[in-house]
């Protein structure tokens, strides 16, 4: 297992630093300006993204493009440091083709669609000529058990009829979104995995309705903004079914895996940019006659993000090892540590960023509080804390000597002594 980047991923991780610090970091104003301050798509995005793909940093996050489809075709660890860079700005993956969640829904086409799926749908995804949303989660069930959805689909000859009621649909709000990929219930006497199916449906399509953007702590998702969607007798051609009838539970885990791994590594880039804002911030005030960088506590903060930081990184790039390799099957388990582990670290330097800056770190001058709201919902996005640590619960190996025999013990049958407890 070696982590030490290829001449090829060093090359493109100079180039992507270079072309971030040079083009992309610097617009951020305007891009905070536009997009945040006055309600609008930048101007100057189209332009940006032509120049990136002109330089050959585009679909940088896709391992599996065929020979016709534009990008790298880089592996997840080549992707890896990249996406740290692009992770640093909300905006970042964009410029380049790399944001959630049209990359994991690219992923799951390749893996799934049909090729007229894959002309009309999967060909202006790759293009950045169109937006996409992934609708799985629903405001009246519990969704982290995904086999609780309720969407209703029902098919009849040629077509299929979708009723239902979708929210948290990163993507789906954004004007530039021309179709969702719904996940619904299509066999509901089947076993309870095999009960759902996985569909297209066209924005316009009648009966459909974002009905609102929906915010996590007042936080908006400006890049993807997250839908509430209406689905009222919605019907579409039995031909956008995506993989087989009753495989959407299994299909839907195609996504899942880069969806996760992506957003821990644009994790692990906020949390390095949290740094150095915090020891730029902590360098140029005083307190009580001090700089504050001086006082014992800043630097101990530094100190344990530096360590969780790197950590993670490693936790991460194993992960992404892992996905590379033929028995990429086997990931799951290290892919759910991540989940669980890297936005928790990152939260955690956030908190203290916002401890930093003080009233300044919660404004949208800064993306302090952007990368506490974020962390904060990739806790509960793609699966909870809970029901990834139940799983690895699930999995972990059980001893089979009962612990009145455990050879640790240095009193024999410990356990099936009477401890008397003075009163």
């Amino acid at each position: 297992m070696d982590f030490e980047p290829t001449s090829r991923a060093k090359a493109f991780h100079d180039k992507l630093f270079d072309f971030f610090n040079q083009e992309v970091l610097p617009l951020h104003r305007d891009w905070v300006r536009q997009v945040m301050r006055e309600r609008r798509e930048p101007d100057f995005l189209s332009a940006l993204q032509a120049k990136a793909r002109a330089e050959g940093l585009w679909n940088l996050a896709l391992p599996d493009l065929t020979d016709d489809q534009p990008g790298t075709g880089l592996t997840n660890l080549e992707f890896a440091p990249l996406a740290e860079i692009m992770g640093r700005l909300p905006w970042g993956s964009q410029v380049f083709n790399c944001q959630a969640p049209d990359v994991p829904n690219m992923a799951m086409l390749q893996a799934l669609a049909t090729p007229d799926q894959k002309t009309q749908w999967l060909d202006p995804l790759l293009n950045a000529a169109t937006r996409s949303a992934f609708a799985m989660t629903e405001p009246d069930v519990a969704s982290s058990d995904a086999s609780n959805i309720a969407t209703k689909m029902a098919f009849e000859g040629d077509k299929v009829r979708i009723n239902g009621r979708k929210w948290f649909a990163t993507g789906g709000a954004h004007p530039d979104c021309s179709f969702l990929i719904v996940m619904g219930v299509s066999d509901p006497d089947a076993a309870r995995t095999e009960r759902q199916s996985m569909v297209i449906v066209p924005t316009t399509a009648p009966g459909v309705t974002i009905s609102r953007t929906l915010n996590y702590l007042g936080w908006e998702d400006h890049v993807a903004p997250i839908a509430q969607i209406e689905l009222d007798n919605v019907v579409v051609p039995a031909q956008n079914l995506v993989g087989e009838r009753g495989r959407g539970f299994k299909g839907a885990q195609v996504r899942l895996g880069p969806a996760r791994i992506h957003h821990a590594m644009r994790c692990i880039g906020m949390a390095e940019m949290l740094v150095e804002l915090m020891i730029v911030r902590a360098r140029e005030r005083t307190a009580f006659g001090r700089s504050v960088i001086d006082y014992d506590t800043i630097q101990r903060w530094i100190g344990e993000a530096r360590v969780e930081i790197d950590m993670n990184r490693l936790a991460v790039q194993r992960c992404a090892w892992l996905l590379d390799q033929e028995a990429a099957r086997d990931s799951w388990r290290p892919v759910s540590m991540i989940k669980i582990s890297v936005p928790n670290m990152l939260q955690k330097i956030a908190d203290r960023a916002l401890q930093i800056f003080g009233a300044m770190g919660g404004l949208d001058d800064l993306p302090i509080h952007h990368a506490f709201a974020y962390a904060r919902w990739f806790r509960i996005g793609d699966g909870p804390d809970e029901v990834h640590l139940r799983q690895i619960f699930r999995s972990e190996p059980q001893p089979e000597w009962a612990l009145k025999d455990s050879p640790y013990l240095s009193v024999p049958n410990l356990g099936e002594q009477k401890l008397r407890v003075a009163e």
